[in-house]
């Protein structure tokens, strides 16, 4: 069973909340919560609702995933999805043009 990482969560919406120059006032004003609760939150002292995670997710314009999971604990399974759907929608030529792309970015990275 996987156990829910409070503490993760809040320090994942701190930096990205920081990263959008919010204030620790702003953005719960911004999404009808209090500076007190968002605290709570950021250092995982209290759970946060459904609501309130969606509402912070559009607020830091990202998906709720990057705030529920850090990105080295996602398998890169959950990606193949949304990239077998883009390449749905290509033509042959294109499919080839994104290769070539995500081949040399590969590269580039190691």
């Amino acid at each position: 069973m996987y156990s829910i990482d409070y503490y993760g969560i809040g320090q994942r919406i701190r930096h990205i909340r920081k990263a959008h120059s919010f204030s620790q006032e702003e953005l719960p004003s911004k999404i009808g919560i209090s500076t007190t609760h968002m605290s709570h939150i950021e250092t995982g002292n209290t759970k946060l609702s459904l609501q309130v995670l969606i509402d912070l997710a559009k607020e830091l314009n990202v998906s709720p995933d990057e705030l529920l999971f850090d990105k080295n604990e996602l398998s890169d399974l959950s990606l193949k999805p949304q990239f077998n759907e883009l390449l749905n929608h290509c033509s042959k030529e294109e499919i080839k043009f994104l290769y070539d792309i995500l081949k040399a970015s590969k590269i580039a990275l190691t």
